[in-house]
C-alpha cells in the first residue's frame, strides 16, 4: 500500500506544479495586457481632455482646472476604497469594478463631442468620477499584484511591464495627435474626439477584462490591519517621511500654479497645431523614460537623497524657460530638459518616501499620498487660475504664473534642506503613468511590490 501511495504522489506533484506555472504565466500575460491597454487609454483619452474642453468652447480657465480640480475630488472619494474592499471581500473585484466605472466615464464625453455641447459643471463631474475610480483602484491593485507576482521575478517583470505600458501611452497620444490634426484640417475635430474617446473606453474595458482574467491567491490578506485615516496621517507626518511630504506639497503647489494652463496657453496664445502640441509632449515624455535608467545608476552611486537635490534644482527653471522665449524649437529643448529633470525628481522622491515608511504600511500610505498630492495640485492650480482670471487670461498673465511657479520651486528648496538624509536600498521602482501633462510633470503612481523588500505575505495596512 505504501508503494502505491508514493507512486500516486510522484505523479500528482508535477501536475500541481505545472498547473501553478501555467496559471502564473496566464496571470503575468494578463497583467501586461492590462498595463498596455490602460496605457493606450491614458495617451489617447485623458491626455487630450483639456484640449477637448477648448474645442467644445468652454474657455481657458475650465481647460486648466479640468486637469486639477477633479483630481482632488477623486482623491477624496478614493478614501472609501478600504471600506468597499471589505464589503466585496476582494481586492480584485474592487479593482475590476473601478476599471469598468472609469471606462464608462468616456460615454458622456462621446455624447458631448457628437452634440457639440457640454457645460463646465458637467465636465468637472465626469472628470471627477473618472479620477475617483482610477485613484481608488491604485492601492488595491498594489496589494493584489503583490500577492500575485513571485518575489524572484518582480524586478524583471515590473521593469518590462512598465516599459510596455509607457510605450502604449506614447503610441496612444501620438496616434491621437495625428488623427486630431487631420480632423482639424478637414473641419470635423469634434467627431474625431468622439472616436478617440470611444476607443479609449474600449481599451479601458479591455484592461478590465485582463484584470478579471487574473487569479487572486489572497482576496483579503489575513493580517491586513485597519487604521483610521487620521492615524495614518499622523504616522507619516511624525515619521521621517513627514518633512519629505511637506516638501512635496510645496513643490506640487508651485508646479501646478502653472502646470494645468500650458495646454490653453499652447492652443489659444501660441496657436500651436495638434501635431506641434503632440511633439512637445512627446519630447518631455521620451526624455523622461530614457533618462530613468541613468538616474537609477546615479542613485546607486550617490544616493537617492542627492538625486532628489539634483531633480529638485533641475525642475526650477522649466516654467521660466517658457517666459524667456516662445520659439517652438526653444520650447522643444525645454521640454526635453523638463522630462529628464522630472524623471530624477520623481524617482528619488518615491524611493525616499516609501523607503522611509515601514513595509507593512506602504499600501495604506499610498491612499494618503494620493490625497495629499492631489490636494497640493488643486491648491496651486486655483491660485494660478485666480491670477489668470484677474488679468483676463492675457498673454502677460500666463508669463506671470510661469515665473511665479519657478519662484515657488526655489522657495521649496528651503524645505528640502530640512529633510534628513535617508538611506535606501533600492535604486529603482516600477511606475504606472496615469496622466500625461504638457509640462512634463506627469502623474505617476508607484508600483510598491517592485521594491525589493516587498514580500507577498506581508501585513498590509489600509487607511479607513
Amino acid at each position: 500500500m505504501s508503494s502505491h501511495v508514493n507512486h500516486s504522489v510522484s505523479f500528482q506533484l508535477p501536475a500541481t506544479i505545472l498547473r501553478a506555472r501555467s496559471r502564473l504565466r496566464r496571470d503575468l500575460r494578463c497583467s501586461v495586457g492590462d498595463g498596455a491597454a490602460f496605457g493606450v487609454m491614458v495617451g489617447m483619452g485623458e491626455t487630450y481632455l483639456p484640449a477637448f474642453v477648448l474645442a467644445v468652447g468652454l474657455g481657458e480657465l475650465t481647460a486648466g482646472l479640468i486637469g486639477s480640480v477633479p483630481l482632488f475630488v477623486g482623491g477624496v472619494l478614493q478614501v472609501i476604497s478600504p471600506w468597499a474592499i471589505r464589503k466585496l471581500g476582494s481586492h480584485k473585484n474592487w479593482v475590476v469594478l473601478c476599471s469598468v466605472m472609469q471606462a464608462l466615464m468616456f460615454l458622456p464625453l462621446i455624447m458631448a463631442a457628437l452634440t457639440g455641447t457640454l457645460s463646465a459643471s458637467a465636465v468637472l463631474v465626469i472628470a471627477s468620477l473618472y479620477w475617483a475610480s482610477g485613484l481608488a483602484a491604485g492601492p488595491a491593485w498594489n496589494t493584489w499584484i503583490g500577492t500575485l507576482v513571485p518575489v524572484s521575478i518582480r524586478p524583471r517583470f515590473f521593469a518590462a511591464r512598465t516599459r510596455i505600458s509607457q510605450a502604449c501611452v506614447f503610441a496612444g497620444f501620438l496616434s491621437a495627435g495625428f488623427v486630431l490634426q487631420w480632423a482639424s484640417n478637414n473641419d470635423f475635430v469634434l467627431i474625431a474626439y468622439a472616436v478617440l474617446f470611444g476607443l479609449s473606453a474600449c481599451f479601458r474595458l479591455v484592461s478590465a477584462f485582463m484584470l478579471a482574467g487574473q487569479s487572486e491567491p489572497i482576496p483579503i490578506p489575513p493580517l491586513m490591519t485597519r487604521q483610521p485615516l487620521r492615524r495614518v496621517f499622523a504616522d507619516v507626518c511624525q515619521g521621517p517621511g513627514g518633512r519629505l511630504l511637506m516638501f512635496l506639497v510645496a513643490v506640487q503647489a508651485a508646479v501646478q500654479m502653472s502646470g494645468p494652463y500650458f495646454t490653453p496657453f499652447m492652443f489659444n496664445n501660441l496657436k500651436l497645431s495638434y501635431v506641434e502640441f503632440m511633439v512637445l509632449i512627446a519630447a518631455a515624455f521620451l526624455f523622461r523614460i530614457f533618462s530613468l535608467p541613468a538616474w537609477g545608476q546615479l542613485a546607486s552611486r550617490v544616493g537617492a537623497h542627492r538625486l532628489l537635490w539634483i531633480g529638485a534644482i533641475g525642475i526650477v527653471p522649466v516654467s521660466l524657460g517658457w517666459v524667456i522665449s516662445q520659439n517652438f524649437y526653444w520650447l522643444l529643448a525645454i521640454q526635453a530638459y523638463s522630462g529628464a529633470a522630472w524623471a530624477a525628481y520623481e524617482l528619488a522622491f518615491f524611493l525616499l518616501f516609501f523607503e522611509s515608511i515601514p513595509e507593512e504600511k506602504r499600501t495604506g500610505m499610498l491612499t494618503v499620498y494620493n490625497l495629499i498630492n492631489v490636494g497640493a495640485w488643486v491648491s496651486g492650480s486655483l491660485f494660478g487660475g485666480l491670477i489668470l482670471l484677474s488679468m483676463q487670461t492675457s498673454f502677460t498673465s500666463y508669463l506671470l504664473i510661469f515665473g511665479l511657479s519657478a519662484l515657488g520651486r526655489v522657495l521649496a528648496l528651503g524645505l528640502l534642506a530640512r529633510v534628513p538624509s535617508i538611506e535606501v536600498e533600492s535604486q529603482g521602482i516600477g511606475m504606472r503613468t496615469i496622466a500625461v501633462r504638457p509640462n512634463g510633470a506627469n502623474l505617476d503612481a508607484p508600483v510598491l511590490p517592485s521594491m525589493p523588500d516587498q514580500i507577498p505575505d506581508s501585513v498590509t495596512a489600509q487607511a479607513s
